[in-house]
């Protein structure tokens, strides 16, 4: 299998000088992925100033939403999925692109939130995806027993994998993509395979091409 698109995402805004150092000691990303929203010291929300950097260098934008620190409960999920569009369109990002919910290993996830998150994105005209760890019992039962409940949930999110981490790498020494997969139905389009790097502070990443045609 060929190695996929690469691209990086940071919690930190992207100035002129992250970028720059990206491209130097890493190589230029096709896409970054960036938080819409701004949580105490976890992450910058994305500004339109970024917005533009990005797009001026021929980046596309990966948008992530993390405002929560629980993922349980049907309802939640569809709370966060209509937060999630409504920074998306403040912002500006079109629809028909996908937006990520970030699930950390630390997180309680259930199957209801997933739901509730697809069946809430679905009809917005934006598209569901979930950054999680399918080598933990929790997001696998979580997603899995989703995709029981409604087959819609394998149908229409994308996964991003951040397992396994065999560490950051320059553009052109990535791995093969090789992501950790669900124990079940399931979209794996992206794998985070690299965090933190010590020269810049991003995570690297590689992307199925259906899921780059998505991004903004």
């Amino acid at each position: 299998m060929p190695n996929k698109i690469w691209g990086v995402d940071s919690a930190a805004s992207v100035t002129s000088e992250l970028y720059t150092c990206t491209v130097q000691n890493f190589g230029k990303p096709s896409y970054w992925g960036r938080y819409l929203t701004t949580v105490e010291n976890v992450s910058d929300g994305l500004t339109k100033e970024e917005v533009n950097l990005l797009h001026e260098n021929g980046v596309k934008i990966l948008p992530i939403y993390n405002a929560y620190t629980r993922a349980t409960g049907y309802r939640n999920g569809r709370v966060a999925t209509a937060n999630a569009i409504f920074h998306a369109r403040r912002i500006g990002i079109p629809e028909g692109t996908f937006i990520f919910a970030n699930t950390e290993k630390s997180f309680d996830i259930d199957e209801g939130w997933i739901r509730g998150w697809v069946d809430a994105m679905y009809p917005s005209g934006y598209r569901p995806g979930i950054y999680g760890s399918p080598d933990t019992d929790t997001f696998n039962q979580a997603y899995c027993t989703a995709v029981a409940n409604d087959e819609q949930v394998s149908q229409q999110a994308v996964i991003w994998s951040e397992e396994p981490t065999p560490g950051v790498t320059k553009k052109n020494n990535a791995p093969t993509f090789n992501p950790l997969e669900p124990n079940c139905t399931s979209n794996v389009w992206a794998w985070q395979y690299g965090e933190n790097a010590d020269a810049c502070p991003i995570d690297t990443n590689l992307m199925d091409s259906r899921l780059f045609q998505a991004l903004w």
